[in-house]
């Protein structure tokens, strides 16, 4: 795997993220966002299912550490939390409005990086942080 491979997953990432978007738009128009949310997840727990199986990927996953446990336990309670507020936004805002606000965790995963695990971004790497920052208030906070 070359160094920079991780770019081109973020990348696709992105572009699923921004098609989530609209597709959760759509979708959340006759339905509860918090039943819509479960749908997902039941949609998402089937594919990944299929996915680790098909790929050969599955082991035991007793055997993990309960440290492995705790924090993916957490990432999956810190994951459903985002995704009920962001099916809730996407019911009652729009998708120009909603999406930039939710991607400020770019700049909070930021900081809680450097806060929790360490990381030190340079200067030209804060001051990208700084800019995202500044572009979700401009495009939240736009005039309707």
């Amino acid at each position: 795997m070359a160094t920079n491979d991780w770019f081109y997953w973020a990348l696709l990432s992105a572009v699923f993220a921004a098609l989530t978007a609209i597709f959760v738009k759509i979708g959340v128009q006759e339905v509860d966002a918090d039943l819509a949310t479960l749908i997902r997840t039941a949609i998402i727990i089937v594919a990944l299912f299929l996915f680790v199986i098909l790929t050969d990927k599955w082991t035991n996953p007793l055997v993990l550490s309960g440290k492995t446990w705790l924090f993916l336990g957490l990432s999956g309670l810190a994951t459903g939390a985002s995704w009920v507020c962001y099916f809730r936004a996407l019911k009652l805002g729009e998708v120009s409005k909603v999406v930039p606000v939710d991607k400020f965790s770019l700049v909070l995963a930021a900081v809680f990086a450097v806060a929790f695990l360490g990381e030190r971004p340079s200067l030209r790497e804060w001051l990208g942080i700084l800019l995202i920052a500044g572009g979700v208030l401009l495009l939240a906070f736009k005039r309707s």
